[in-house]
C-alpha cells in the first residue's frame, strides 16, 4: 500500500509559480513511479507528468512542457511539481498517483494509488 498526500495548491496570478508536494508513505519513492494529473471542471483527467526511478525518468504532457518540472527528494520521501509561467487554463485539481511498477504511462489507469488532490486556481 502507498499513501499519498498532496499540498501546496492555492490561488496565483497568471505568470506566477507554485510548487506542489506529494508526500508518500508505505513505500519509498525510490521504488515507485509517481505521476501527476489534473482535472478541471467538466473535463477529463489530464496527464501532467511522471517520474520513475529508472533513467530516463521524467516525462511531461505537451501542455506543460517547458513550464513544469518534477523532482524527487528521497530523504523526505516526497515528489514535487514545480509550476512556472502559470496560465488560467492550468486551473484544476491536481493529483499525484503512484505505481509500484516502472512506468512512464500517461494513462491514469496505470497508477494504483491516488492522493486526495489539491486545488490550483490561476487568475488573470
Amino acid at each position: 500500500q502507498v499513501q499519498l498526500v498532496e499540498s501546496g495548491g492555492g490561488l496565483v496570478q497568471a505568470g506566477g509559480s507554485l510548487r506542489l508536494s506529494c508526500a508518500a508513505s508505505g513505500r519509498t519513492i525510490s521504488t515507485i513511479s509517481v505521476g501527476w494529473f489534473r482535472q478541471a471542471p467538466g473535463k477529463d483527467r489530464e496527464f501532467v507528468g511522471t517520474t520513475r526511478w529508472i533513467i530516463p525518468n521524467t516525462y511531461y504532457g505537451d501542455s506543460v512542457k517547458g513550464r513544469f518540472t518534477i523532482s524527487r527528494d528521497n530523504a523526505k520521501n516526497t515528489v514535487y511539481l514545480q509550476m512556472n509561467s502559470l496560465r488560467p487554463d492550468d486551473t484544476a485539481v491536481y493529483y499525484c498517483a503512484a505505481s509500484v511498477r516502472s512506468t512512464t504511462s500517461s494513462s491514469y489507469s496505470a497508477y494504483d494509488y491516488w492522493g486526495q488532490g489539491t486545488q490550483v486556481t490561476v487568475f488573470s
